[in-house]
């Protein structure tokens, strides 16, 4: 065997160094050491993301099944980013009675869901694409549940466990088809092999069904809300982005590199569920009381927005996607904060709760306030530039209506997102969330994801650099 093959694989082997070494200190370390664990795993994911910050050349390894790029190698700094923040935003809960106990498993379990994301946005081969597509997938439902003395929590990992299972499952007989269509699973070797034959058509179908069940589109979103309800608040950030994220940017590397012959095929499909994805997690959004089903629905209307830089299939789509998948890790990660800063102290995540918060807690109030208008897309917050580079990209390749109807969705969840706002600085109530103060590592989260949706509208290099490196990938 070649080993000079692992070279290329920096990024996972450094990661698989990281979660070996907490799981040997979750395992052998002293009880006295085990208060440093949280730190601990902060530091060393910070360290990962460093290592690997420097984008890699285009190159491949293993015959063509693990490839790397530079826009993948930004996607999976990007999900580092995000996953270190829920870190930090996870410091205090996990000194909690009922959680403590159970802290190695979160985090490692964690940095086991990103090295399968790690391998699904770098396969060139539907074996490895699965193995890490099952490997992002499974620990998650694990991580639903670390909760299971609550009701909701085991119910919600429940949930998701057969709503998983049945996903890859229709993805799977939907790959089947395309290797009986084909007679391979490389990618390469499938974009010049298949053909507009009904039985590939029916395994694309199918693919993109078991995709949209990871991506929460409509009509594959109905276990998101209760799922993102029963998990535990920082289980659920990091559904809410990482997972989102990256499952995103991987259907995009699949159907550019696998399925670019029949792009008559899978457009119009797009097409309906962007539509159906905006404008249902958008009604569906107005009637939750409860923020964190709220914010389920607004993360599935979130998601159809993303795809609108699939469907524009362009290097400035491709760019754009990226852009967005940053700027929302930043706006959904400051709200999943305040949430859980407000719940760690009084248990309360209905909206009702939050009014006149901003005269007890004024500091976690304006950060949810600078978090709703960027995801709303009110300018100057970074929001505002992801859905605009996100909307010229799709209407630079002729989808006006499309960007229309996105448009006036956008303006719909402006009510929706405002709601919050109004809750906080307007609405009195005579039980409002006494004053308090959070932990110093939610503070700096939160502190950091505020900053990012003010900077990154602001210094224009960062979507230029991502802009740059899309040119050329996937053949755009």
């Amino acid at each position: 065997m070649d080993y000079s093959n692992f070279l290329l694989m920096r990024g996972e082997l450094s990661l698989i160094v990281v979660i070996v070494l907490l799981f040997f200190y979750d395992t052998f370390g002293s009880k006295k050491s085990q208060k440093l664990f949280s730190v601990t795993a902060c530091v060393l994911l910070a360290a990962q993301t460093i290592f690997n910050i420097i984008p890699s050349v285009p190159d491949s390894s293993f015959a063509g099944m693990y490839q790397i790029s530079p826009i993948i190698s930004i996607v999976k700094t990007i999900l580092n980013i995000g996953t270190l923040l829920v870190f930090i935003q996870s410091v205090a809960w996990t000194k909690l009675e009922h959680v403590v106990v159970r802290r190695g498993e979160f985090y490692i379990l964690t940095l086991m869901t990103l090295l399968g994301m790690y391998l699904m946005i770098s396969s060139g081969n539907f074996l490895l694409f699965f193995v890490g597509l099952e490997t992002a997938s499974l620990p998650i439902a694990t991580l639903v549940a670390m909760e299971k003395f609550r009701h909701d929590s085991y119910e919600a990992a429940a949930k998701y466990v057969f709503i998983a299972v049945f996903s890859s499952a229709l993805m799977l007989l939907g790959l089947s088809y395309v290797y009986g269509v084909t007679g391979t699973l490389y990618f390469e070797d499938i974009a010049a092999r298949i053909g507009d034959t009904p039985l590939a058509m029916v395994g694309l179908v199918f693919f993109l069904a078991g995709m949209g069940f990871k991506i929460s589109l409509v009509p594959f979103h109905l276990w998101t809300a209760d799922v993102y309800e029963g998990a535990p608040t920082q289980v659920t950030s990091y559904l809410s982005v990482i997972s989102k994220g990256a499952a995103v940017f991987a259907l995009a590397l699949v159907l550019f590199k696998v399925f670019p012959a029949v792009e008559s095929v899978w457009q119009p499909i797009l097409y309906g569920l962007i539509i159906a994805t905006i404008t249902i997690g958008n009604l569906f959004a107005i009637r939750q009381k409860n923020l964190k089903r709220f914010l389920a629905f607004s993360s599935i209307s979130q998601a159809g927005y993303i795809m609108l830089g699939i469907i524009a299939g362009s290097a400035a789509g491709m760019g754009s996607l990226v852009y967005y998948v940053l700027v929302y890790i930043f706006s959904n990660l400051a709200a999943f904060g305040v949430i859980s800063a407000i719940e760690n102290k009084t248990d309360r995540v209905s909206m009702d709760d939050y009014n006149g918060l901003y005269r007890t807690n004024p500091k976690l109030s304006l950060a949810m306030m600078l978090a709703m208008f960027s995801l709303a897309g009110i300018p100057p917050f970074a929001g505002f530039f992801s859905k605009f580079f996100i909307f010229a990209a799709a209407a630079e390749q002729g989808f006006y209506i499309l960007v229309l109807i996105a448009l006036i969705n956008t303006i719909i969840s402006l009510y929706y997102y405002l709601l919050v706002v109004k809750a906080m600085f307007i609405h009195q109530d005579d039980c409002v969330i006494p004053s308090f103060q959070s932990s110093g590592a939610l503070r700096l989260s939160i502190s950091v994801c505020v900053l990012g949706i003010v900077l990154l509208g602001i210094i224009s290099v960062i979507y230029t650099q991502i802009y740059q490196v899309s040119f050329g990938v996937f053949g755009l």
